[in-house]
């Protein structure tokens, strides 16, 4: 694709998300009615709200953050490096204000980028939107108001491998496996983030899955752009 960005300006992101509630009993009434026409249309009459309630996870309104990862390219002209930071628990005002923290510190320059797959549709939004309910100010990386479309400073895997064809859409786990990219989805999946979090109470599990993730955005981006993908020697986990 010959893509002109540097990958150390690059911020490589995923998000793993739950519904707020653990059960649906456990919601007030007027959340129960909200959440029934919310997903009207996508339950149509295969699923009654209650027993849609397990995908909560996937609307802003009714889900939460449960881990956001990170990675960044540290390299030099002899080395390639990949660091991988994840912030999680089960207090998301504070995943999002350590998430935020990082943006202001270490991502905030003009060239910095936020890249994700799928991100311009469900990770960069949903984090937006769980900043605001939290009251907490956005980063400008994450404050799109009054920018022009070439101004936003983010990238999306899926929409570069859409070339233009914008009814298309490729999982991640697709992709990684046609281009030769060691598959993150070996142990769970999104579906199965709820369960991991609320029954068997193993963050450790998601945060893996999480950063798997994100290791997959980045290898894609270097096979898009024809390099060699990075080798488990050249992945540092960082606090």
């Amino acid at each position: 694709m010959n893509l002109t960005y540097q990958l150390n300006d690059i911020l490589f992101l995923d998000i793993e998300t739950v519904p707020q509630e653990e059960h649906w009993s456990t919601l007030s009434e007027e959340t129960k009615h909200l959440f029934e026409a919310k997903t009207k249309y996508q339950r149509k009459e295969e699923f009654t709200a209650e027993e849609f309630y397990d995908r909560a996870g996937i609307w802003a309104e009714f889900g939460k953050i449960v881990c956001i990862s990170v990675g960044y390219f540290n390299n030099t002209d002899k080395t390639k490096q990949l660091r991988i930071r994840s912030f999680f628990g089960d207090d998301e005002h504070q995943i999002l204000t350590d998430f935020k923290q990082l943006l202001d510190k270490h991502f905030a320059k003009k060239s910095n980028i936020l890249c994700a797959h799928n991100g311009k549709e469900f990770d960069f939004p949903f984090i937006a939107r769980r900043m605001i309910v939290h009251k907490i100010e956005l980063p400008k990386k994450l404050n799109l108001f009054g920018k022009k479309p070439w101004e936003v400073p983010h990238l999306d895997t899926l929409e570069l491998w859409k070339f233009g064809d914008f009814k298309h859409y490729t999982s991640l786990k697709l992709l990684t496996s046609i281009l030769g990219i060691p598959s993150p989805k070996d142990d769970i999946d999104g579906s199965e983030v709820a369960k991991v979090y609320y029954k068997d109470k193993d963050i450790q599990r998601i945060v893996t899955y999480c950063e798997k993730d994100t290791i997959a955005v980045a290898q894609i981006l270097l096979r898009f752009n024809n390099e060699a993908i990075i080798t488990k020697e050249e992945i540092v986990n960082i606090d």
